[in-house]
């Protein structure tokens, strides 16, 4: 699956499909949407300028139709350590979840990170979801008893409907 590093005439397809992809905009919900957990929008184009300002050092990388050319799925990636990289922003469009493109697409972003020396990629996915954080397990990422609190009070990614949340941590090691 081919990654190219995100240019700004891509961001307003990203952001339309990051939040189609975690909030469930669109005219299909993705599997695993924050309904009910958060609400509000999850990626502004300031909050994706004010991210790939203060960490130059990250990959942001997209993942495009061949036929069409239109942005299907994004992932960031950002080293944290000399071999230990971060994931995030992981996003298949919503319509074509079910073609098993998720699965392609972290197997390529994990490729991307160990062509660059990780020998550990880390992800912290909120302790509710269940179901996402089995997906994930199923692809080698297991927990490491580690959790982060969830940031409340700012609402820049989107308001909590919950008081419990905070992040599990997830890593896969090469």
């Amino acid at each position: 699956m081919l990654l190219e590093h995100a240019v700004e005439a891509d961001f307003p397809a990203i952001i339309e499909l990051v939040n189609a992809a975690y909030r469930g905009h669109g005219d299909v919900e993705s599997w695993n949407i924050e309904s009910g957990i958060i609400e509000g929008t999850r990626l502004t184009d300031s909050l994706l300028r004010e991210d790939l300002a203060a960490k130059p050092h990250a990959h942001f990388l997209v993942h495009r139709d061949l036929w069409s050319g239109a942005i299907i799925g994004t992932v960031w990636l950002e080293p944290v350590d000399e071999d230990v990289w971060y994931l995030g922003l992981f996003t298949i469009d919503p319509a074509l979840q079910k073609q098993h493109l998720g699965r392609g697409l972290l197997s390529a972003a994990e490729d991307f990170a160990k062509q660059r020396g990780a020998r550990t990629i880390r992800m912290g996915v909120l302790n509710v979801r269940d179901a996402l954080i089995a997906w994930y397990e199923r692809r080698g990422y297991q927990r490491t008893g580690k959790t982060e609190p969830y940031p409340y009070g700012d609402n820049r990614f989107g308001t909590p409907l919950r008081d419990d949340l905070a992040f599990v941590i997830l890593e896969k090691h090469f």
